[in-house]
């Protein structure tokens, strides 16, 4: 349990640092400040759970945990 407490918070920082690389503003139509917000907070607690989840699955079937 307190290895993925431990493997999240890793994940987190570095899903933040990663998405920090990435140029939002050309993406979004303007004048959808809020709905850009929203999304960017939703792709990066999707890719946390995700990286987790895999990272997780890895350690335990090579029984590293």
């Amino acid at each position: 349990m307190h290895g993925k407490i431990i493997l999240y918070i890793f994940v987190t920082i570095l899903v933040i640092w990663a998405m920090d690389s990435v140029n939002i503003n050309q993406i979004f139509k303007k004048n959808h400040i809020m709905q850009a917000r929203v999304f960017y907070f939703l792709l990066g607690i999707s890719l946390i759970y995700l990286v987790t989840n895999f990272l997780m699955d890895l350690f335990t079937s090579t029984k590293f945990f």
